[in-house]
């Protein structure tokens, strides 16, 4: 694209011109999908959630329970033609059951690539229906920044209001006391009261 300067009357002047480049088209994000893990994505839930250990203070996991808890986790994936099953896996969310009555969300990632993209909103929301579905009254989570799971309408409580997460992990755990993460809880029955007035409440209040 030419533009022309004028800069007024003037004797030997001559019209300026610049040149402007244009801008690339935007390329358009690919579409995302999520579905309930297999066993054979536990290779893949591996790498991924080894990669983001140090960034997220993520808990390590190993390649044998992944495969074994593999239908609790939800994966997003993009198609790619350049990987030998066609799909790419560019995030995951597990729930993990504490007790008849309590759920917890863990091992959620989104890669890099992928984030701004409204997609760990899009797992958490999908393990919060099938929590529904499965009879669970409430879903918790445990994190070193609140602040997502605040904006989906979780409350963050003290520890001793999941006593579930305490009997199931932490006694256990070296960093009892002293993990520094914060424990959200989410009623699912009072976060579905709230979708179906139109009420702010993320978890149940969409589809996909």
């Amino acid at each position: 694209m030419r533009v022309v300067v004028d800069n007024g009357p003037g004797k030997g002047r001559r019209p300026q011109t610049t040149t402007l480049s244009a801008k690339p088209p935007r390329t358009a994000r690919p579409v995302t999908t999520l579905r309930a893990a297999v066993a054979a994505d536990a290779p893949t839930l591996h790498v991924l959630i080894a990669a983001h250990l140090e960034e997220g203070r993520l808990l390590p996991r190993t390649l044998g329970e992944l495969a074994d808890h593999a239908p609790r986790f939800v994966v997003a994936i993009q198609d790619d033609k350049s990987v030998a099953r066609g799909e790419r896996i560019i995030g995951c969310a597990e729930l993990a059951p504490l007790s008849k009555t309590v759920a917890e969300v863990r091992s959620l990632v989104v890669s890099h690539d992928a984030r701004q993209s409204g997609l760990g909103h899009r797992m958490v929301e999908e393990l919060g229906r099938r929590a529904r579905r499965e009879g669970f009254a409430r879903v918790c989570a445990f994190a070193h920044d609140a602040r997502f799971f605040v904006r989906m309408g979780f409350s963050i409580v003290p520890h001793t209001w999941v006593p579930e997460k305490i009997a199931h992990d932490c006694h256990s755990c070296p960093l009892f006391r002293n993990c520094g993460q914060y424990a959200i809880v989410l009623d699912l029955e009072r976060a579905h009261a709230l979708s179906g007035t139109g009420k702010s409440a993320a978890v149940g209040n969409r589809r996909g």
